[in-house]
């Protein structure tokens, strides 16, 4: 990318104030060892959210024409559909950035064929955010840039692949909604990735990372349990089965591409994990995997041609780990590759004195089980029309306007360099099992056969 000049000025541009009164309560509570929370009782639908009052623009820069932005019939997850709903009549997508100009202009158009038409009508696409930038006046500045590009051209400090940095450089102050996981490069990149969050803190920029499950409201139910009874956790046991049948896409199965299903897929429950755990201690991390080439490892429903990725690069069928955090509890995760049909099972325990929870299904129709002191049985506690992906946006938005009703409350639940802790526990997990696996000892045509 070539050197930006940072714009200012026009209406409501930059960052808007902050209060200034001291450090936040988030900041005291990470002091003593609390991650932030929102009261699940201001988990709502969308279609219980009023619209932002207020008849001024809201500026929107999309990075990314793809799935997560716009959806896609393999998930719940669309960002501009979010968006759309927050902010209502105020919202102006300035720029949508992809090299995929042809679908961006097709995701453009199907847009400007609804009611959310004034959002995109005056939308403009740009191969690069450099491109943005030569282009874009004071008017046109965004108030949040959301990044929704393949995390492998994110993350570090590196030309070309530093997307966070320059938009920053472009836009002081201007906040950041960025996926997840935060990149996907080789392992010994992490640094840099932590390098990237010192910049980002340092700026003062809102940003918040696509973490979405820390914003259901059966999370936040176990976190206000936990706080209340001032609960330390002991165990935290974490399950991730996906549906391989469903999983069309090549680059998905060659972990050369993907990074692997732990840190592509399992990223989710590894956060999780660490949002009741703590920090994890790291060099504790250890695991092992099944791999394809094992007996157990061969799968009779698989959508791609597995022959045509290299043996090394082939994704394990299972990968289990365990790790201490550092308060000196246990964590355990468990990635598989072994269901057909379409819907995943996902399941997270969480373990403390007296406590047992037990978070089923938290992508579709979440369900938690708590086991409480003094008694045998569980209660059951279902969240049929939970969005997480709405309340993130929402939470990201009213702190942007600086319309946070609880002066207590901490909205943002993943900053970046909370997130790179999840990278780098991911990447741990990978490595060690990489390091106890058996050697490849089948052939590469001996690839299980592709089923019809």
């Amino acid at each position: 990318m070539t050197p930006m000049t940072p714009i200012t000025g026009g209406p409501r541009s930059g960052p808007p104030s902050r209060k200034t009164s001291g450090r936040r309560p988030s900041d005291r509570r990470a002091s003593e060892g609390r991650r932030a929370s929102i009261d699940p009782s201001k988990l709502v639908r969308m279609d219980k959210v009023p619209h932002l009052p207020g008849s001024d623009v809201f500026n929107v820069v999309f990075v990314g024409a793809g799935n997560i932005m716009f959806g896609s019939d393999e998930g719940p997850w669309n960002h501009s559909f979010r968006f759309e709903h927050k902010l209502g009549p105020r919202l102006k997508v300035v720029a949508l950035i992809d090299p995929n100009t042809e679908r961006a202009h097709a995701v453009l158009a199907a847009k400007c064929a609804t009611f959310v038409r004034s959002a995109y009508e005056a939308t403009r696409v740009y191969k690069s955010l450099d491109e943005f930038v030569r282009d874009v006046t004071p008017a046109l500045a965004p108030r949040v840039v959301v990044v929704g590009s393949p995390p492998m051209f994110r993350g570090t400090m590196q030309h070309g692949r530093d997307i966070e940095l320059q938009i920053l450089k472009a836009f002081p102050g201007v906040a950041l909604f960025l996926e997840k996981p935060v990149a996907t490069g080789p392992a010994a990149e992490i640094a840099e990735c932590f390098k990237v969050a010192e910049t980002i803190k340092a700026s003062g920029s809102v940003c918040s990372v696509g973490y979405m499950l820390r914003y259901l409201r059966g999370v936040q139910m176990i976190k206000k349990i936990l706080d209340e009874n001032n609960l330390i956790v002991m165990a935290t046991v974490a399950r991730f089965a996906c549906a391989y049948e469903a999983i069309a896409k090549p680059d998905w199965w060659d972990v050369a591409k993907s990074a692997g299903p732990v840190i592509e897929q399992g990223t989710h429950f590894c956060d999780l994990s660490r949002y009741f755990g703590g920090d994890v201690d790291i060099a504790s991390v250890e695991a092992h995997a099944l791999e394809w080439f094992e007996q157990p490892g061969h799968l009779s429903a698989q959508k791609i041609d597995e022959s045509a990725i290299a043996p090394e690069n082939r994704v394990p069928r299972v990968t289990a780990a365990t790790w201490k955090y550092e308060s000196g509890a246990v964590g355990s995760f468990m990635h598989v590759v072994a269901l057909h049909g379409h819907d995943y099972s996902c399941e997270l325990e969480v373990y403390a004195d007296g406590y047992q929870f037990k978070l089923v299904n938290p992508y579709v129709q979440p369900v938690l089980y708590i086991r409480r002191p003094g008694s045998d049985s569980e209660e059951t506690h279902r969240f049929a029309d939970d969005d997480p992906f709405f309340s993130e946006v929402s939470n990201l938005i009213d702190v942007i306007e600086d319309i946070e009703e609880d002066p207590e409350c901490d909205p943002i639940l993943s900053s970046f360099e909370d997130a790179c802790k999840t990278y780098e526990l991911t990447w741990a997990i990978r490595l060690a099992s990489e390091k106890s696996r058996k050697p490849v000892v089948a052939k590469r045509d001996a690839a299980p056969t592709v089923s019809s």
